[in-house]
């Protein structure tokens, strides 16, 4: 090996390990208001944080809605977000498929209590610099397993892929399998 390649070599092994890893920064927002959590996670998108995990309970806080975001790392550019919060499966699809319209994709879902009383579906969408969306959204929901493999497959076998699930007590027909498939839309 000559010196040139050997001291290539430890040049890239140097400075590819992990102890030059750039640090990354995470914040976790809970609240129990889906307005105030959409307000919260756009001034988190525009200091350059973006979204990594959702989920919806009882905290020390209360019943909350609970979302985790990063910034470092691999994680660059600005982010915007919405909340889309129902318990109608229709106007959630809905609802998904005009965010989708407006350059949003679907990144997590959950399932909370609301403020108001009841459970309530949150899907959370995201838009920014490197966000693109072209794609159709349909929600699938339903209280048997075996009915949720069924629409799955029907589903699967039209193009759509599987983003997201939850199983809760919701206003759609008590506890319910709910996911969330998209599929590309054609050019």
């Amino acid at each position: 090996m000559t010196r040139s390649i050997l001291a290539l070599t430890l040049f890239l092994s140097l400075f590819s390990s992990p102890t030059f890893a750039q640090a990354v920064e995470y914040r976790l927002l809970a609240t129990s208001k889906t307005s105030t959590m959409e307000r919260e996670l756009n001034e988190a998108g525009a200091l350059g944080f973006r979204f990594v995990a959702v989920m919806g309970g009882e905290t020390a806080g209360g019943d909350e809605v609970v979302v985790m975001v990063q910034r470092g790392g691999d994680i660059q550019g600005r982010y915007r977000y919405r909340l889309l919060a129902t318990n109608r499966t229709e106007t959630l699809e809905k609802e998904l498929n005009e965010a989708a319209r407006d350059g949003f994709d679907y990144v997590g879902q959950s399932i909370f209590k609301s403020v108001f009383g009841g459970q309530e579906v949150v899907a959370i969408v995201e838009g920014g610099s490197a966000v693109r969306s072209d794609f159709s959204y349909k929600l699938l929901a339903t209280s048997q397993t075996s009915t949720m493999q069924r629409e799955l497959a029907e589903a699967g076998r039209a193009g759509y892929q599987a983003l997201g699930m939850t199983v809760g007590n919701t206003a759609f027909g008590g506890d319910e399998i709910l996911v969330v498939v998209r599929r590309k839309i054609a050019p």
